[in-house]
């Protein structure tokens, strides 16, 4: 394949996000209208809005979610920026991963200098089984979800293929909810930004509250492995292995290389990219990890002229804890079937030598589908430049990559992120 070139630098300078959560009574114009806000307050030198010259926003389904559909301009039109052209991005749970890449090939092409990239989603107004439904679209509805399969499920067939080839086991996938959930516990944008143990000691108190009996878990694990606080959703995925349903936005301002100093002296510059495609799972020769992200990753790495020992600092797409686990086999920061002992070893941690979600990932921030890739921008936007608060990684962070995957894996954008 031949090695792709950008055709000229791009980078991001300003980066915002609403919290992420359930949120009666908003729609997604007015969460985008945050992240908005929020991105300009970042801009180290500030700058004119209307210097944007056109919008991608990523959404996987406000159509189904909202009733809603045409949404680009609703967001160029909240946030004052018609007539610019805005262009909504569909790529499942990736959609905002590919809206980034859509703005920075149009920058890189000198089409435009100036664009802004969004994500937004409204998941929490419809109920539990037609949340479910609408995300099942994103599967194949001609031979998987005949079968019955909800991505629940999906993910726990990768699960039990896992387990059998590499001897993996279901606390492994705990202890990766765990470790995002210790994480989340820093991150005022997150919808559940507890700790394992906080909501132990909220589950005893609600007890003690409501006169009932009051549970003696030993520890995390303890509750983790209780059917009643952790129940089985599809074996081996428990509810503590899946990422929520919510509601979120996120924006990320991106210029030309040259341009970049006019608005902070600590920009990040994007450096590598690649998007990859695949079938459906039915037409995998394994189910152990997921092939575009390998394709994908590849790409961005040759593009960037980075190894993947030079990355710091990675979100990766844990719609479920398995998957955290293939990402970092497809990612190349681990062999195949050795990214189950590095979680187990504390690898991924914020102090391991290989921090993954930082921002408490998916499972813990929050998964607002068609936001979620530019969510997992604004954390290393964060992280590279010192701004992480509490969960700020220690030492000269300077190389970042987010990893977004839509569906089953049948859409997967990575980017990799340098500051200079």
């Amino acid at each position: 394949m031949k090695q792709r070139r950008l055709g000229r630098g791009v980078a991001i300078v300003g980066a915002g996000m609403s919290k992420f959560g359930a949120f009666p009574g908003l729609a997604t114009r007015d969460l985008f209208v945050d992240a908005f806000q929020e991105l300009l307050a970042s801009v180290d030198k500030g700058f004119n809005p209307q210097e944007i010259e056109a919008l991608y926003i990523g959404n996987f389904s406000s159509d189904l979610f909202e009733g809603q559909a045409h949404t680009a301009p609703i967001m160029a039109d909240w946030v004052g920026l018609t007539p610019r052209p805005a262009t909504r991005v569909e790529g499942a749970c990736a959609s905002s991963g590919v809206a980034l890449r859509e703005g920075l090939i149009a920058i890189a092409s000198g089409l435009y200098d100036i664009v802004l990239v969004g994500g937004i989603e409204k998941m929490t107004d419809l109920p539990t089984s037609r949340v479910t439904d609408t995300l099942a679209t994103a599967a194949d509805v001609t031979y998987e979800v005949p079968a019955g399969f909800t991505f629940p499920g999906l993910y726990a067939s990768m699960a039990t293929a896992y387990m059998h080839a590499y001897r993996a086991t279901p606390e492994t996938f705990m202890k990766v909810g765990f470790k995002n959930h210790e994480n989340g516990a820093l991150n005022a944008k997150a919808q559940f930004g507890q700790r394992i143990a906080d909501i132990m000691e909220a589950r005893k108190a609600s007890a003690i509250r409501k006169g009932r009996p009051v549970p003696t878990w030993s520890d995390e694990m303890d509750f983790l492995h209780d059917d009643r606080a952790n129940p089985i959703i599809a074996w081996p995925m428990r509810l503590y292995d899946c990422s929520p349903i919510s509601d979120g936005a996120a924006a990320l301002l991106l210029v030309s290389e040259e341009l970049a100093r006019q608005f902070t002296d600590s920009a990040l510059h994007i450096i590598g990219a690649g998007q990859a495609s695949d079938g459906a799972t039915h037409d995998r020769p394994t189910l152990t990890g997921i092939p575009a992200a390998r394709h994908a990753a590849k790409m961005a790495y040759e593009m960037a002229g980075v190894a993947p020992a030079d990355i710091q600092v990675a979100e990766v797409h844990d719609c479920f804890t398995i998957a955290e686990i293939m990402a970092t086999e497809d990612l190349d920061f681990f062999p195949a079937g050795e990214g189950w002992k590095a979680a187990e070893e504390g690898r991924t941690a914020r102090t391991g030598d290989r921090p993954i979600n930082t921002s408490g990932g998916l499972k813990s921030k929050g998964h607002p589908v068609g936001a979620s890739g530019a969510g997992q921008v604004v954390e290393i936007w964060k992280q590279l430049r010192g701004e992480a608060g509490e969960r700020q990684l220690s030492g000269d962070i300077r190389l970042g990559l987010t990893h977004n995957v839509g569906g089953t894996g049948q859409t997967c954008a990575v980017h990799i992120f340098e500051r200079r």
